[in-house]
């Protein structure tokens, strides 16, 4: 199995995992005299399922991506860059947003409003931020479709 397939199979049991949360929530009273929709007790069976198979999932993809290296790098490594990459594009994205702000006047008298930094310049930045962070992530979607899970 590819680390990507292992991948997409890791979503699916966490949105499977939701699911049986919902449906446990949804079964966890009943009214006196009544049946619950659902047997709790074959529900928390299969969380369970879900869980053991979800650790043991995660656990191969941890080391699968802490085994492959391309470029001195690891996968693990790479994730880890391109995650804080995303992390500072967010908080630049949201400055220059704040910066570059029109501040609107009623009247000559009232104080005007600069930008702190060069918004031009800043701008420049994310650009190649954003750039380096779609480079980046390519590279892990391809190692994912090329890296066999251990």
């Amino acid at each position: 199995m590819k680390l990507a397939e292992a991948l997409n199979e890791r979503a699916d049991l966490q949105k499977r995992i939701q699911q049986l949360r919902a449906r446990l929530l949804n079964n966890s009273k009943v009214q006196d005299g009544e049946k619950t929709a659902e047997n709790p007790a074959a529900l928390m069976y299969e969380l369970d399922n879900c869980c053991a198979e979800l650790e043991t999932l995660i656990t191969r993809i941890n080391l699968t991506n802490a085994a492959a290296v391309h470029d001195g790098k690891s996968i693990t490594q790479m994730i880890a860059e391109r995650d804080t990459l995303s992390n500072r594009l967010g908080i630049y994205r949201d400055f220059l947003n704040s910066a570059s702000a029109v501040v609107n006047r009623v009247t000559h008298s009232e104080i005007k409003v600069y930008p702190s930094v060069e918004v031009d310049k800043l701008q420049k930045k994310i650009d190649d931020l954003s750039k380096e962070y779609r480079l980046l992530d390519t590279k892990i979607q391809e190692l994912n479709w090329l890296t066999e899970l251990k």
